[in-house]
């Protein structure tokens, strides 16, 4: 009964594909769509991430690797002054030094981390030769800063005169205020997926406006600002960063994409882990990006108003991040 019952079934599939009632091209190319890899693509947070994005993506559509797109297109907001809370010309803290945090990580788990660095326009340079020409993950202060000046970077003035005048009308007041969203910039993290499907990422930031002097926050610590698995995705975080460090945060959104879940939902659970363990969040901004390995990408914020954009074949897009409010 069983074999006479498989013979009807076949007999039946073939007789509907011989009359093209099956529609059985249509099949295979949505197996095939289902299992082909978006790559390139490149992702970052806020709409400075749109610029950043070219540089990144000029590497990677020439078949580059994703480790040397990340760190080219952050070097485009660390650089631009009016990019006010990352690099040259960023908000300094409240006694009117500008100190610089950012970190980076590859395919391979190899990582490298700058924190509370003064005069050195790109960090996210230094921090790279952190992972490459040193034992060490990370190096803060002065520390950093003769290290990066024996790898032959050289010592600049951060402060522009348009954040030195705002530093000073702050200094009226001296109120430390988070403000969600300021002027729609933050700190820039970015993710990308070569050709080759390995991933790489980086963040870079001035952190906090304001801060005191010797704060760090989330962003060149590994983990907690920016996570990187090859086997499984990546993730980089904004906003406050004190929040991001205590969930370690990226970390954690990678890890819920191992459990299987898509990047914007795993960036919404681990926003929600932020939210649970706070008991006031209306002054209390978070955002995440997540790329997996197919390359299917998403973000997820506590507040509306993050953005992130994203560059692959298909072409460039700033997109709203959802929002838990």
């Amino acid at each position: 009964m069983s074999n006479r019952r498989n013979f009807l079934k076949f007999t039946a599939l073939g007789t509907l594909l011989a009359t093209g009632l099956y529609p059985v091209e249509r099949a295979f190319a949505t197996t095939l769509k289902k299992s082909r890899i978006n790559k390139p693509l490149v992702i970052s947070t806020w709409n400075h991430g749109l610029p950043a994005n070219e540089a990144a993506w000029a590497i990677l559509s020439k078949g580059g690797s994703a480790l040397d797109a990340v760190e080219a297109g952050v070097m485009v907001p660390e650089a631009d002054p009016q990019v006010r809370t990352v690099g040259y010309g960023g908000y300094p803290d409240r006694e009117g030094k500008v100190t610089l945090d950012a970190c980076i990580m590859d395919k391979d788990s190899n990582c490298g981390a700058v924190a509370f660095l003064e005069h050195i326009k790109h960090p996210i340079a230094v921090a790279r030769k952190v992972m490459e020409e040193t034992p060490h993950v990370m190096l803060v202060g002065e520390g950093a800063l003769a290290f990066a000046l024996s790898q032959g970077f050289e010592k600049e003035n951060l402060l522009t005169p348009e954040s030195e005048q705002d530093w000073k009308n702050w200094l009226i007041e001296s109120k430390y205020q988070p403000v969600i969203n300021i002027e729609n910039h933050d700190t820039i993290g970015m993710l990308a997926l070569d050709e080759e499907g390995n991933l790489a990422g980086a963040c870079t930031t001035s952190g906090a406006s304001y801060k005191m002097h010797g704060r760090v926050g989330d962003s060149p610590i590994i983990g907690a600002g920016l996570y990187v698995d090859n086997e499984v995705g990546a993730a980089t975080a904004t906003g406050l960063g004190e929040a991001v460090i205590r969930t370690v945060g990226s970390h954690l959104v990678v890890e819920l994409m191992r459990q299987g879940n898509a990047p914007e939902k795993a960036c919404r659970l681990a926003v929600e882990r932020i939210i649970k363990k706070h008991k006031d969040v209306s002054n209390l901004q978070v955002g995440f990006i997540a790329l997996n390995k197919q390359g299917e990408y998403g973000g997820y914020c506590i507040h509306s108003g993050f953005d992130y954009a994203v560059r692959d074949k298909v072409g460039a897009s700033l997109l709203d991040g959802k929002s838990k409010y």
